[in-house]
């Protein structure tokens, strides 16, 4: 979607399928809590919350962590702008892709159901 300049200095994502949220404050060069606060303000951003309360990002969010920061630090949108920005630009490739991570993630809990019952 967004390929900003400023992003290209940033490391490049690892090839895992979870991150925690230290691990995208490392990537994105954003602080924690500033990721914390993004979760509430950004409907996008919506990491898988485990045992604990535990955040796991998929790389799409750290797509968008990485999106957010280029509107608000670097091309000075505001919060709402920004969450204006970004929810105008979901496409159907996108929305399929969010189907299917939907689909993959039930798959999943499905089986860890049916191994916890075993």
């Amino acid at each position: 979607m967004l390929e900003p300049s400023s992003n290209n200095e940033l490391p490049p994502i690892p090839g895992k399928r979870y991150f925690t949220i230290g691990e995208v404050s490392e990537l994105c060069s954003v602080k924690p809590h500033v990721l914390r606060y993004w979760e509430q303000e950004f409907p996008q951003l919506s990491p898988v919350k485990r045992a604990g309360n535990r955040r796991y990002y998929q790389h799409q969010d750290v797509m968008i962590v990485r999106q957010i920061r280029e509107l608000l630090y670097f091309q000075g949108f505001t919060i709402g702008g920004a969450r204006q920005k970004l929810s105008g630009t979901k496409t159907r490739k996108e929305n399929s892709r969010s189907r299917q991570i939907v689909r993959d993630v039930r798959k999943e809990l499905e089986g860890v159901l049916k191994a916890l019952k075993d």
